[in-house]
């Protein structure tokens, strides 16, 4: 026999793991339109050095945080949820690669760290009520490493930040700036 509060769990589980996949998306796509789509009016943030504070000011100040940044590709690995009620928190493994260009050159840096989420289900939807981001180690290549113009790459479709991204036109799925749980 199926047990509803267990259905109920699963649901809970699969909306928070997709909470956290579109936050990568929104971040590597640039789209801070989806970004603050995730997060209550209310939530706090803290990026460390970045911004600490209500995520909506922190979404205001991406552009200029993501201006020399080339490249983001954010990828969730191991993802541990505690659930209480219309409550919960999840501890999020991370790796997240950043190619970021100054005026001299560009750099690559290798993120392995973690999110400190705390989620709160509110009108049916989970969004996030509080995040941290805690680094546990990083690697930097400077000079960047990236070679997208070497032949073996020739003709792929590349990746970029913004509406550009080839996924915009080859899924229908997917629009800017939309969560597809809310559509």
């Amino acid at each position: 026999m199926v047990d509803e509060g267990d259905v109920q769990k699963l649901l809970d589980r699969e909306a928070i793991k997709e909470l956290v996949n579109l936050y990568c998306r929104a971040a590597d796509r640039h789209d801070h339109e989806l970004m603050r789509s995730l997060y209550h009016q209310d939530a706090i943030d803290d990026h460390g050095s970045f911004f600490k504070g209500l995520a909506m000011d922190f979404i205001d100040k991406l552009p200029e945080i993501q201006a020399p940044m080339k490249i983001l590709h954010h990828n969730v690995t191991t993802h541990c949820i505690e659930l209480n009620g219309d409550a919960a928190e999840g501890e999020v493994y991370i790796l997240a690669f950043h190619q970021v260009e100054d005026k001299e050159s560009s750099y690559d840096v290798l993120i392995g760290g973690r999110y400190f989420d705390r989620y709160t289900k509110r009108a049916g939807v989970w969004k996030f009520s509080e995040r941290a981001v805690v680094a546990d180690w990083a690697t930097v290549q400077d000079p960047s490493v990236v070679n997208l113009g070497h032949p073996m790459i020739d003709g792929a479709h590349i990746g970029c930040p913004g509406p550009e991204d080839p996924s915009y036109s080859f899924f229908s799925g997917f629009s800017r700036g939309i969560r597809a749980l809310d559509t």
